[in-house]
């Protein structure tokens, strides 16, 4: 192995791909969501939102609520009634028998009180629950384009939440690194939107880690009933005794009580090495440093190699969940890949 390989895979080893367990572990589904569960902190109260939050944060709130509520009012409304289902059919009346009707919907018992054929009419129960899964480790503060990732978050939780509000539904917000680190219950309004946004920038986590399947799983037992779990990270899972495979366990088993959606927030910097000699590169997520010879072309090359497959790697996992996916990069727009996501989905639910 040339001397570069180990402390390059080190720092930069293939994420959604490394440290696997063999399928052949026996554990089973059951069994590795307990596991999650009891390392998401079950007995843990979540820590309470930071307190004096600096005029600085509370303007840029403001700032990001008026560039988002236009946004939200023309273009995001319609589309975002038109993919989030209500959670079923409630009975709205009763009304007279015509022509064409469903014979399934007559109603007998008025039917035989009044001597002629009534059916009941039903309305979407429109109202849902969406729940805002916000990575804040140490890798979400990180960003070379004018924007940390945590920022763009900021601004993707402010779309979801005031479309949610827009349409009546509740929005809740679970912060999560290593430990579940702030919780917000799922409330109506504009003030608690408001709020939710606030707290993404403002907060600061106690840890640097990264715990995707304890993080779902709190939020899955957080929501009695069936609703909307939006995942804002950039789905880097911290080294460590963790294996994929729990992940892809537990967001199995989520995903077919509730709707997930992945929002994965990367950076222009990541997809590929600078030219730039010998570096000494620092896990924001340990604090631990390995050195990288930036100028030999087979590192840089192997470097895209490993970023290509594990993207690869994830969206292959996602598809075969059913898990929808939105890329933002925080260089990008946060319009356009939202819309390009509303309008897909629209276009497949219309099949």
């Amino acid at each position: 192995m040339n001397a570069w390989r180990r402390p390059f895979e080190f720092a930069l080893g293939l994420r959604f791909g490394r440290e696997r367990r063999s399928r052949a572990s026996g554990r089973s589904e059951a069994e590795t969501l307990r596991g999650a569960r009891a390392r998401a902190g079950d007995a843990a109260e979540p820590a309470p939102a930071n307190k004096g939050v600096p005029r600085e944060v509370l303007d840029q709130v403001r700032r990001i609520e008026l560039r988002t509520r236009g946004l939200v009012d023309s273009l995001f409304g319609g589309e975002y009634q038109s993919v989030f289902r209500g959670q079923g059919m409630e009975f709205a009346e009763v009304r007279d028998y015509q022509a064409g009707d469903d014979v399934r919907n007559i109603d007998w018992n008025v039917t035989a009180r009044m001597g002629e054929p009534y059916v009941k009419k039903h309305v979407e129960e429109r109202e849902l629950t969406v729940l805002l899964l916000v990575d804040v480790s140490g890798s979400e503060q990180f960003g070379t384009r004018g924007r940390f990732k945590a920022e763009v978050a900021a601004e993707i939780a402010a779309v979801l939440g005031l479309s949610a509000i827009r349409n009546n539904d509740r929005v809740g917000l679970v912060v999560f690194t290593d430990v579940i680190e702030h919780v917000v219950p799922p409330r109506k309004g504009r003030r608690h939107a408001l709020r939710l946004i606030r707290d993404v920038l403002a907060f600061r986590p106690a840890q640097r880690g990264t715990d995707l399947a304890g993080a779902l799983d709190y939020a899955a037992r957080l929501l009695p009933h069936r609703g909307v779990i939006f995942v804002l990270s950039d789905f880097v899972p911290a080294r460590g005794d963790r294996s994929i495979e729990e992940w892809e366990k537990v967001l199995r088993l989520v995903s077919k009580r509730h709707d997930v959606v992945a929002v994965q927030i990367t950076d222009a910097a990541e997809y590929g090495l600078p030219d730039a000699g010998l570096l000494v590169l620092e896990d924001p997520e340990t604090g631990e440093h390995v050195a990288i010879d930036t100028g030999d072309a087979g590192v840089r090359a192997e470097y895209q190699a490993r970023i290509a497959a594990e993207g690869m790697e994830r969206e292959r996992l996602f598809r075969r969940l059913g898990v929808d996916t939105i890329p933002i990069r925080t260089d990008g727009s946060v319009v356009r890949p939202l819309l390009a996501f509303f309008r897909r989905r629209e276009r497949r639910l219309k099949r």
